[in-house]
């Protein structure tokens, strides 16, 4: 029998992962993504963070948009603008300086960037993770690319605990994440 290869394997988990995603009900959404957030909050290295980027969630993906607004409350916040299909972490100072993307996804209405070595933590969306804090995405690399550039931020998965995985190929161009959030467990990597 073949091994199947990296791509393959990431294929796989990432057509079964999304379907279970998409099953879910929006109340289901709501209540994980609450817990998620309450066990988010007391991550020591989140709660110490003052200037955070946050994604805003668009379909069933984890919900940030209340973590996002009570966020507001006591640090900066930062959403990614996409500028030429580059993540830009632009500052927003309230939930209304938002507008929907070409893909429906809402991101601040002008760029107003920020130094990235002032980043302390950013909160990062996925399809699945592994306890080793390797994260699946859609496979373009946006947030691969962009992590590369903030390399002392923490760098934190938020999932559904279907989402947490044995194991995800990992290739030399992968970011891994520091910690992994989901509505029952907190992973550290290391």
């Amino acid at each position: 029998m073949a091994i199947p290869n990296p791509q393959e394997q990431k294929e796989k988990i990432r057509e079964e992962a999304l379907e279970k995603r998409d099953s879910l009900k929006k109340e289901q959404v709501r209540e994980y993504s609450e817990q998620i957030k309450k066990r988010l909050f007391v991550v020591d290295a989140f709660s110490k963070s003052r200037i955070v980027l946050f994604y805003a969630s668009f379909g069933n993906e984890v919900r940030t948009h209340e973590m996002i607004a009570e966020s507001l409350l006591s640090k900066k916040i930062l959403l990614p603008k996409m500028v030429q299909q580059e993540i830009v972490p632009s500052l927003i100072l309230t939930m209304e300086n938002l507008i929907l993307n070409d893909r429906g996804i809402l991101e601040p209405i002008e760029a107003l960037p920020v130094r990235l070595s002032n980043i302390d933590a950013v909160i990062v969306p996925g399809i699945a993770f592994d306890t080793q804090g390797h994260r699946l995405g859609f496979g373009k690399g946006y947030y691969d690319k962009f992590l590369k550039k903030v390399p002392r931020a923490v760098k934190i998965g938020l999932a559904f605990d279907f989402q947490v995985v044995d194991g995800i190929p990992f290739e030399a161009h992968d970011i891994g994440m520091d910690y992994v959030v989901t509505p029952t467990q907190v992973f550290k990597r290391g």
